[in-house]
């Protein structure tokens, strides 16, 4: 995902400074060149020497430390103006007042003054030191010139108060980074809504009907448009999954639930995406108390729920773009265009459970895109690829 990219980690003298260890190691795994920067009190939590391992790149500490072998590149302009962007976590209340007010006395504070890509400064300190009235001063200054906070986490820190200050998980940090520099932003003011999940039909308060689809498919769909800079609307049945940073998302349990929010959603959306695995039938009543274990057989009597996909195709706004997803276990093509027919909808995103690596609760799919026009037939990829493969479809 980020093939070609050069991403700048500055990194200062915080006891979080090891976390960016594996921030680097996840940067360098989707392919980005990877460079650090950090401070003199940085190197006194994890060495220069684990960085340059990971990112296979020289790490500088000092101003003044250029490249004999190449006089022409001076490493304190040529980092920063280099970048495509810069994250510097942990920003100590040190680093965060010299960029602030223009100070360059350091190499980390020299390379972002003539840095001309998106600068992401993610503050890391006690919480009474980020709530001092000076360094919150140069937080708001930062955010006037441009500069992208990443708000810290709330928690335990490691001074032993509780409170805001934290570095936040590895993984959000690599998320906003993506959100930023991955895609180009071709799907900006667009309004997507994504369903994905299971929905879970109550029989009693212990019971429920539901289906084994994991949501990987929806969300990796909603992550797909954000980082293309759609404002999302992820409606979610019951998943352990966390939602896509810059993701609105509206979480419901059951097939009305569904229902209602996704027509909601969908009345000023540009793009509707069915990923979820609704529910087509649900208990006619759901008793009160917990059903006893009795002698004999039971029957749970099950009613339609509503079509959900067939409501927004005959509800379709002008200019409106609507996909569903068809998951088969044979006649796959033939049940998948009849549906695209049926439920008037624009594009139908067809799997089958019987292919290896394709349908629920795995990170890989394989998928058929049938229109009007025609089926393109997609190989085994990630969900996150086949995403970005469905909107490619869509957008043309």
């Amino acid at each position: 995902m980020l093939q070609g990219k050069n991403i700048l980690l500055g990194v200062s003298g915080g006891i979080a400074a090891y976390k960016m260890a594996n921030v680097a190691s996840m940067l360098t795994k989707l392919h980005a060149d990877v460079h650090v920067v950090m401070t003199e009190n940085a190197t006194k939590f994890i060495t220069a020497e684990t960085f340059e391992v990971l990112t296979k790149n020289k790490v500088y500490t000092d101003t003044f430390d250029e490249r004999p072998d190449d006089p022409v590149h001076v490493p304190h302009i040529s980092l920063g103006t280099g970048a495509d962007l810069i994250l510097i976590a942990p920003a100590t209340a040190d680093i965060i007042g010299k960029i602030a007010n223009g100070i360059a006395d350091d190499m980390l504070s020299t390379v972002v003054l003539p840095a001309r890509c998106p600068v992401l400064i993610c503050p890391s300190m006690n919480v009474y030191m980020l709530e001092n009235p000076i360094v919150q001063d140069n937080i708001e200054k930062l955010k006037r010139f441009g500069y992208e906070i990443v708000e810290p986490a709330e928690g335990y820190l490691a001074c032993g108060y509780e409170g805001k200050g934290k570095l936040p998980e590895e993984s959000y940090l690599v998320q906003r980074i993506l959100h930023v520099v991955a895609c180009e932003k071709n799907m900006a003011g667009k309004k997507v809504v994504v369903s994905a999940g299971p929905t879970e039909e109550s029989i009693d308060p212990i019971r429920v009907i539901t289906n084994h689809s994991s949501g990987k498919m929806g969300y990796a769909l909603a992550e797909a448009a954000a980082l293309r800079g759609a404002s999302v609307t992820l409606v979610s049945g019951p998943t352990a999954l966390k939602p896509p940073y810059g993701v609105t998302t509206v979480a419901v349990k059951s097939a009305e639930d569904m229902y209602q929010a996704v027509t909601a959603a969908a009345a000023d959306a540009d793009i509707i995406v069915m990923a979820a695995a609704v529910a087509d039938y649900t208990p006619v009543t759901t008793a009160d108390q917990k059903i006893k274990k009795q002698e004999g057989d039971m029957a749970v009597p099950l009613k339609r729920t509503k079509d959900i996909l067939l409501s927004l195709g005959q509800n379709k706004k002008p200019g409106q773009f609507i996909c569903g997803f068809s998951m088969e276990t044979e006649n796959l093509l033939a049940n998948s265009s009849e549906k695209l027919k049926k439920k008037n909808a624009d594009m139908i995103c067809a799997n089958s459970l019987t292919q290896e690596g394709a349908g629920y609760q795995v990170d890989t799919n394989i998928l058929t895109l049938i229109t009007a026009d025609g089926q393109e037939q997609l190989p085994l990829m990630s969900k996150l690829e086949a995403s970005h493969r469905i909107f490619d479809k869509i957008l043309s």
